[in-house]
């Protein structure tokens, strides 16, 4: 939360009205900025949020403006007081909602990737008379189930779910569990690739294999033959997560089709996990790379990439001129020292059209079709690939 001005004492009468109405206004920018972060799920129901004391210090703000800003979500029934222990998130009470439909969310986290494909949902069941309730399983399979029951005895008409697919014996039969909650449930995100035509659960998803393809096309355009690939592993048995395969998957597809197997670029695939990366500054995967004499690359994710051009510069290697980059992600591709071009989800829009597949399905039950639903990223251009260099030639 961003630090506040301390309020002006007053020292007349005219100051004093002055400095009440911006008083008002302090606290009711508060208010509002605790609400966000309350349906954003930065505070989940049942989380203690900080003392009055702690936001005044925070914020700069005096007590009394704090306490006017509790007071009024409180009022709104989105905090509760407990005497004694504090105050915190307040559970939905269905009776005081005016929507028609409130929607179970469940998010591995809200962190990076999810907040914008959060506020497409948010918006879109906002602007139809619908609600959200949010829950979390911070990537632990333990606390999934617990999660989604948590938003079943809330009383939601609908699930949206983020769920975990890969690392399980069976993802059919997890899957399979999912689509026999006793609420509609559309996937975000998760799909049953493998199945094919016999995949019948509802889902909004990005086409992970088709934004890692145009990448490499992209790439290629651009006159490079060796390009090779850099991904994130998970921590756990070094596996991959959904989109690390798919993004695996669009690259080996891309250099197939390209026939660029006989320059090596098979050979010029490389994964780490985050701890790696983290450990030696990228050092090890640069010399990996520039090792395969690959001239450009893609890099699954924007960090990871950030960390590779500051390994490339140690090394007097220059980006885009000697070493090509597109990132995957574009979280924060532009932030990087020489901005990113990025492979660009488009996370809004997905958790736009999640919100409308599971209204659909709400109001027209078994008359609605199934939706599959797989949005293609765009590629944002900025310094990183070359482009801008080529088109001043």
């Amino acid at each position: 939360m961003p630090k506040r001005k301390q309020e002006p004492q007053a020292d007349s009468g005219a100051t004093a009205l002055r400095d009440t109405a911006k008083a008002n206004l302090k606290f009711q920018d508060l208010s509002d900025d605790l609400r966000r972060d309350i349906i954003a799920g930065t505070w989940a129901v049942g989380t203690k949020l900080p003392t009055e004391q702690q936001l005044a210090a925070e914020t700069g703000l005096s007590l009394t403006t704090v306490r006017r800003a509790f007071e009024d979500l409180v009022g709104k029934g989105l905090v509760v007081r407990r005497q004694g222990a504090g105050s915190f998130v307040a559970a939905p009470q269905r009776a005081q909602k005016r929507s028609r439909f409130v929607i179970g969310v469940l998010l591995p986290d809200t962190q990076l990737y999810y907040p914008r494909v959060l506020q497409g949902i948010e918006e879109h069941l906002s602007a139809r008379g619908a609600s959200l309730q949010l829950s979390t399983y911070h990537y632990d399979f333990t606390r999934e189930n617990a999660s989604i029951q948590f938003l079943l005895d809330a009383g939601v008409d609908g699930l949206i779910l983020v769920p975990t697919l890969t690392g399980l014996a069976n993802p059919q039969q997890r899957v399979a569990e999912l689509m026999a909650l006793p609420v509609p449930v559309v996937l975000l995100e998760r799909s049953l690739d493998d199945l094919g035509p016999g995949d019948l659960t509802e889902h909004v998803c990005s086409d992970h294999q088709g934004g890692a393809y145009d990448a490499v096309m992209h790439l290629h355009g651009l006159g490079h033959q060796k390009i090779g690939l850099l991904t994130r592993a998970n921590e756990a048995a070094r596996s991959s997560n959904p989109t690390q395969a798919a993004v695996i998957a669009g690259y080996e597809a891309a250099i197939a089709a390209l026939g660029l197997d006989a320059h090596g670029n098979h050979q010029m695939a490389f994964s780490a996990t985050k701890p790696e990366w983290e450990a030696d500054q990228a050092e090890h995967m640069f010399e990996l790379l520039a090792g395969s004499g690959a001239t450009a690359a893609l890099v699954f994710g924007d960090r990871e990439a950030a960390l590779l051009e500051g390994a490339a510069s140690r090394h007097g290697v220059r980006v885009p001129e000697d070493l090509a980059l597109v990132s995957y992600d574009d979280e924060m591709a532009d932030l990087a020292r020489i901005p990113l071009t990025a492979v660009s989800p488009a996370k809004h829009r997905l958790g736009v059209m999640a919100a409308d597949v599971l209204l659909r399905r709400l109001t027209e039950g078994d008359a609605c079709p199934l939706y599959q639903i797989r949005l293609r990223p765009r590629i944002v251009v900025r310094d990183s690939c070359g482009s801008k260099l080529v088109s001043h030639l």
